[in-house]
């Protein structure tokens, strides 16, 4: 069986998604070099965090969270990219499974009940494979051993993308584009809202005024990547 690996490695070799290196038997996704180096942001061990000044005054969110600082260039970058534009969708699955270990055992996320995806509009959806945001939400479902719902919150309009957008324009870009199809599988429960990438925050406090229609739901937000200021 090592031998059909290596002859398999040698035409298809396991590299690593931020430096290109190639990945020893033990690691998978990163390497334990680039894994190690990876910019953590530690939120969801303070309530007072950046993400969560994000949505003062804006929006009404019990906790927020990131796993990580996106740098542009940097190695967050680089996963973010191979999981949005390469077909690797288990990159969102590898990077939700690590970061729902560490949720898991925080307080402030023990009380969620259902995680919800940020979702594609159905055409993105298709020309993509998959939504990112909901390969994340799967990898921390699997981690804190909760249900993912992905029928409940729907995107109803398509958008531009957001990336050269400023802050006002991302806004009006985003607004009023989901709906609650399901509000009954959400009502009275605390939901963790997911999302890729968090930069002005526009996109989840548009699903956070659509999920807040939802009789005594409590919302957290958690997201694979945070924009420095």
């Amino acid at each position: 069986m090592n031998l059909l690996e290596d002859f398999i490695s040698l035409i298809f070799p396991r590299i690593c998604l931020c430096c290109g290196n190639s990945l020893w038997k033990n690691e998978d996704i990163i390497c334990h070099l680039c894994d190690y180096h990876l910019p953590r942001t530690n939120f969801h061990l303070d309530n007072d965090n950046p993400l969560c000044k994000t949505f003062w005054g804006r929006v009404v969110v019990e906790n927020a969270t990131a796993f990580l600082y996106f740098n542009k260039g940097g190695k967050v970058q680089h996963l973010i990219h191979q999981l949005k534009y390469k077909g690797r969708g288990d990159v969102g699955v590898y990077l939700g499974i690590r970061f729902g270990r560490q949720l898991s055992s925080v307080p402030l996320y023990q009380s969620i009940q259902t995680i919800v995806p940020v979702p594609l509009h159905k055409t993105k959806r298709k020309q993509r494979g998959y939504n990112q945001s909901e390969r994340f939400a799967t990898g921390l479902a699997e981690s804190m051993n909760l249900p993912v719902n992905s029928h409940a919150l729907l995107r109803i309009k398509t958008t531009e993308t957001q990336t050269k957008k400023s802050r006002f324009n991302r806004y009006r870009n985003v607004r009023e584009v989901f709906t609650i199809s399901d509000p009954a599988s959400l009502q009275g429960k605390h939901l963790l809202l997911v999302d890729d990438v968090i930069t002005t925050g526009a996109t989840v406090e548009s699903c956070v005024q659509a999920l807040s229609a939802v009789p005594d739901c409590n919302i957290s937000v958690a997201c694979i990547a945070f924009t420095r200021a």
